[in-house]
């Protein structure tokens, strides 16, 4: 059969969407038949700019075969780039090769392992946020950084960059709240808590959460569960402005993108170095328009710190920065032996907010009291709330239901979901072949097990988790119960289960670890 030709070869190609979602990359799919693709001298997995209408993006040229999904005078976009082009299907555009990243000397220096400045910083953020660092550049510039170490200017370094290089709201308030945890507990919904809290007592607090990326679910994946998370930037500023909080997905307010794009690429490597994620966090904070920042650092045997010394150089890390980039921020160590509250997944997580939101006898105290004590500490950077006083005004605020009327109000303004999910009808137990105290769970194992079930992109799936640490368990007594919505989920978590085990260690109550607790 004879080629195929490029119908264009004046340098521009037809525009066409290509319904891939490439998360935080750009690109970019041509026909290898097409003459621009052969006349330019392109190749698969170079970098091309696009040019149409004096707007410009970068992105990763992807070559095709099948003209189905782009034919050879188109050039086929990802969601993402589509969508930053701005432009109808079909509008002509201009491809071009890309130059290289005018900071790729300060990534090969960094490579070296060599400090870099403020300025080189900078530069890599600023090439990051255009687009111009492939998925392999920005995996060389974190693994570098991981190994060789940031020092704690370059930590402030990082952390002003990536600030920088994106959006900054301005609350026009001298107080703006937030609490963050570092994570590595699986039910840790205390946000979903504390805000309504807070909110209350009439702090600003707008809380600008994550989706999951490998845990069971985030704060803005349990909140869906009871209202719209996806808020226009116009729509997040009029709910915190009426309601004084929000519990919102970050992704549409252009916060940091710098930070969302290095995790795309950071999570699947496992790379979750003290600099990379006091920096990452930080910046969030920074450009939220937070002034008071509260950071939980939970350290535990299977949390992501394990240990005390471990968690108090992370806190002078944090203080160091905070107190350099003029955010007053306090850091508590809480324990991280173990999930917090019962349910691990969305629905079975917004099941435990809503039960100690309601006073309900049956809500599991460890998340009241957590959030409680979380609450109290942001209350107390009120000038009129007196040190030591925070926690009984966020328990008045709870038990009176101002926290509960504040919730509602917010899931009003976000939009609540008129038919929430429930958990999964798919479900089985794991019981005990032996009797004894609880003296172990392992949060990876039970994070990891959540998402085998379906968690959090099924909402329903998750562990409801039936004992905790110190309980005594009789031989046959359930642990905990599995939901799923899917057979071939189900199945995955059983399988889990038969080949590593429960999770749990049984012993004597001797046998506890020691909970290292900071309030």
């Amino acid at each position: 059969m004879p080629k195929k030709k490029c119908a264009k070869t004046s340098g521009q190609l037809t525009l066409r969407q290509v319904a891939i979602d490439t998360y935080r990359e750009n690109v970019a799919y041509m026909h290898r038949e097409c003459g621009i693709y052969r006349a330019e001298g392109f190749q698969a997995l170079s970098k091309i700019e696009v040019s149409a209408n004096g707007n410009t993006i970068l992105a990763m040229l992807n070559v095709v075969d099948d003209d189905s999904l782009v034919a050879p005078g188109e050039l086929g976009l990802s969601e993402q780039a589509f969508e930053q082009m701005k432009l109808e299907a079909g509008a002509p555009v201009s491809v071009a090769h890309a130059e290289p990243p005018a900071s790729m000397e300060a990534l090969r220096k960094k490579i070296a392992g060599k400090r870099l400045e403020a300025k080189e910083f900078l530069a890599i953020a600023r090439d990051i946020a255009a687009h111009r660092y492939s998925k392999v550049e920005l995996a060389a510039f974190l693994v570098a950084a991981d190994q060789a170490g940031l020092d704690r200017d370059e930590v402030l370094y990082l952390t002003q960059a990536m600030t920088d290089t994106g959006t900054r709201l301005n609350w026009h308030e001298p107080l703006v709240a937030d609490k963050h945890c570092i994570g590595g507990i699986p039910g840790n919904r205390t946000s979903m808590l504390v805000v309504p809290i807070v909110a209350a007592h009439g702090m600003l607090i707008p809380k600008t959460s994550s989706r999951a990326i490998t845990s069971p679910s985030g704060t803005a994946d349990t909140m869906e569960v009871l209202a719209e998370v996806e808020l226009s930037p116009d729509k997040l500023h009029h709910i915190i402005r009426h309601q004084r909080g929000c519990i919102g997905w970050g992704g549409t307010a252009n916060l940091a993108p710098v930070d969302d794009v290095l995790i795309s690429v950071e999570r699947p490597l496992s790379i979750d170095s003290p600099g990379q994620m006091v920096a990452s966090i930080l910046s969030k904070k920074l450009s939220a328009g937070s002034t008071h920042l509260l950071i939980d650092i939970p350290v535990g045997p299977s949390a992501k710190v394990r240990h005390m010394h471990q968690a108090l150089a992370l806190r002078k890390l944090f203080e160091f920065v905070g107190d350099r980039l003029g955010i007053h921020l306090e850091v508590v160590i809480t324990d991280g032996r173990q999930p917090i509250g019962r349910g691990i997944g969305p629905v079975l997580e917004a099941r435990d907010v809503m039960q100690v939101l309601n006073n309900d006898p049956d809500a599991p105290d460890d998340l009241r009291q957590k959030a409680l004590r979380l609450a109290g500490r942001v209350l107390e950077f009120d000038p009129d709330v007196r040190g030591g006083q925070g926690y009984a005004i966020a328990r008045d605020i709870l038990e009176s239901g101002r926290a509960l009327a504040k919730m509602n109000d917010i899931i009003e303004s976000q939009g609540r979901r008129a038919q929430p999910p429930t958990p999964g009808e798919l479900s089985f137990e794991i019981r005990t072949q032996t009797a004894g105290t609880v003296i172990e769970i392992d949060n990876y194992h039970m994070a990891r097990l959540a998402r085998f079930a379906g968690a959090p992109m099924d909402k329903g799936a998750g562990v409801d988790l039936l004992k905790k640490l110190g309980d005594t368990v009789r031989k046959g007594e359930p642990l905990y119960r599995i939901h799923a919505e899917f057979k071939s989920d189900y199945d995955f978590a059983l399988r889990m289960t038969e080949q590593h085990g429960s999770g749990y260690r049984l012993g004597s109550a001797e046998q506890l670890p020691k909970a290292y607790v900071e309030f």
